[in-house]
């Protein structure tokens, strides 16, 4: 899952690098605290609200990059347009796996990534560094566009186009949330909230 891009180095940092990407994935995937929100299984809307401590409406104000536990995280700032669940304040900023530093790119997949001016929904878990990771990552990621032809503000969540594991039909599909009108996903949220998690 995990991928590594680097410069011209010789062959043994190369495998150097390709080895702590492989652990990077194994520990991604193995639940640690750090990625506790990671996960194959495909989550409803009900179960990732109950899941997440916050949930925001967001723009991306920045990233940055910088390297700890051996690896490479990306930092992205959000603006707090408006809280659907906690209280996140008016910045925020999220921890997720890979990005550049230097010559060297590490990508973990189903972790999304933010340019200045993005905007999303977005379902919040506190790490156990004490900081904000998304919830299932790109399942947790909901994108806010403009139809062009509507004018119309829509959604689609992230992991739409991802094959995600069904526990129900033990069956991998790609499904979720795509283009749907943000007054209909908000009133599809709220159900959620109130059910509980179903």
């Amino acid at each position: 899952m995990s991928k590594m891009r680097e410069g011209s180095t010789n062959l043994p940092a190369r495998a150097t690098r390709r080895s702590r990407a492989a652990l990077l994935a194994l520990f991604v995937f193995a639940g640690t605290p750090l990625a506790r929100g990671t996960t194959l299984a495909r989550m409803t809307l009900g179960q990732l609200a109950s899941a997440a401590q916050v949930i925001a409406r967001v723009r991306c104000t920045g990233t940055t990059t910088r390297r700890e536990y051996g690896s490479i995280w990306t930092f992205t700032d959000f603006a707090v347009e408006e809280s659907f669940k906690g209280a996140p304040g008016a910045q925020i900023t999220i921890r997720l796996p890979g990005g550049r530093d230097g010559h060297i790119e590490e990508t973990v997949e189903g972790a999304p990534r933010f340019a200045a001016g993005d905007k999303a929904i977005i379902f919040l878990e506190r790490t156990s560094a004490g900081d904000w990771s998304i919830s299932a990552w790109a399942e947790g990621t909901f994108r806010i566009a403009r139809d062009s032809q509507t004018g119309e503000q829509t959604i689609t969540q992230e992991s739409s186009a991802m094959a995600t594991f069904d526990p129900a039909t033990r069956t991998f599909r790609s499904d979720g949330i795509a283009r749907m009108p943000l007054a209909e996903f908000r009133a599809r949220l709220d159900a959620a909230m109130r059910d509980g998690g179903r």
